[in-house]
């Protein structure tokens, strides 16, 4: 049985691990950290956990997190989790990062989009962890960076087509959608229910999203050349889930019958990427609570555009079960241990 430590514990990731590693047979969550609920019970503060997981919030001292674990999900904002990794690491502990902080390749990207990276040394040994381009080495990283929600959308989305160098990659723009859990559980004027109902709007508009690099980093190792795509995300007034509209000019001529062959040839055998045809389009009712990610690929026939629809749960293959794809990845279980779950519909 594998420990396992979920450091951030009090969030929306948080609580979608736990979740998920309830149902896992081969894990048994023995650690979690909250600085602001250090002291409660887990079910103070989620009460859906009530007679399931009743472990008491601890504040984060990374030794003694370290002593009680094999693997640590760090579900932390971005700087704390640099703060705390490098410590684990050196602990000889392996580690899931669903923060920023390991993402990106270069640290003076990520000082450009974020502050100064305090950790490059580890940064160095990161693994960008998005199983279904980088399964083999993620098998044997110590340190995974868990991807981020919008990106997860957008590059599973390109993949098959920059791959076959298939797009002018000029051309892409993607436009989002993502639920208000994407923001997070702090309290924001900008998430308050009276804020969010019954409107829906851009923002991080102007290339300006930080999410952006991460996206770009991506797609230009898959296309083999420098990729610059126009990102908008929008906020949407439902829970979680995130819908991503992707545009682009191919190459040469296409048509959506030979689409639907490249993307099923390209996500044959992969267990949660659905390729949908026959005029199914991806909706994020279809993934919500699920590891899925549905995509939808298909031709303006008045333009000739690529046009790729792809739906997903942020806070699962977005976030936490993606985590969880990377552990059973990491420890050799079946890659699907604990993400079987249908969506939950309505």
């Amino acid at each position: 049985m594998i420990k396992v430590a979920i450091v951030g514990a009090s969030g929306y990731t948080g609580l979608e691990l736990i979740r998920i590693l309830h149902c896992h047979p081969d894990v048994t969550v023995t650690c979690l950290t909250s600085e602001q609920s250090a002291g409660k019970s887990i079910t103070d503060v989620f009460p859906t956990l009530r007679g399931r997981c009743e472990i008491i919030l601890e504040p984060l001292d990374p030794r003694a997190v370290a002593e009680k674990a094999d693997i640590i999900f760090t579900a932390l904002p971005h700087k704390a989790a640099m703060a705390v990794v490098p410590t684990f690491l050196a602990l000889g502990k392996k580690v899931i990062d669903l923060s920023a902080d390991y993402r990106l390749t270069d640290p003076a990207t990520y000082g450009e989009w974020y502050e100064p990276h305090q950790d490059t040394g580890n940064l160095k040994r990161a693994i960008y962890g998005l199983p279904e381009l980088r399964r083999e080495r993620v098998k044997g990283a110590d340190l995974i960076a868990n991807p981020g929600c919008y990106p997860t959308s957008i590059i599973l989305a390109l993949a098959p087509l920059l791959k076959e160098r298939l797009l002018d990659v000029t051309t892409i723009i993607a436009d989002s959608a993502s639920g208000v859990t994407g923001a997070g559980r702090a309290a924001k004027v900008d998430s308050l229910y009276c804020e969010v109902n019954e409107g829906y709007k851009a923002y991080g508009v102007g290339g300006v999203h930080r999410h952006t690099p991460e996206i770009e980093q991506e797609l230009s190792l898959l296309a083999g050349e420098q990729v610059t795509i126009t990102f908008t995300p929008h906020l949407v007034p439902m829970d979680r889930g995130i819908l991503s509209t992707v545009y682009a000019s191919p190459v040469t001529p296409l048509t959506t019958e030979q689409l639907l062959t490249l993307y099923r040839n390209y996500y044959d055998g992969e267990p949660f990427v659905r390729v949908l045809g026959a005029g199914n389009l991806p909706s994020t009712a279809f993934v919500r609570g699920s590891n899925f990610c549905d995509i939808a690929p298909l031709i303006d026939r008045r333009t000739g555009r690529v046009i790729v629809v792809s739906a997903i749960d942020n806070l699962v293959k977005g976030a936490s079960g993606q985590a969880v794809q990377n552990l059973n990845l990491l420890c050799g279980f079946p890659e699907t241990t604990g993400l079987n779950g249908l969506a939950l519909f309505p």
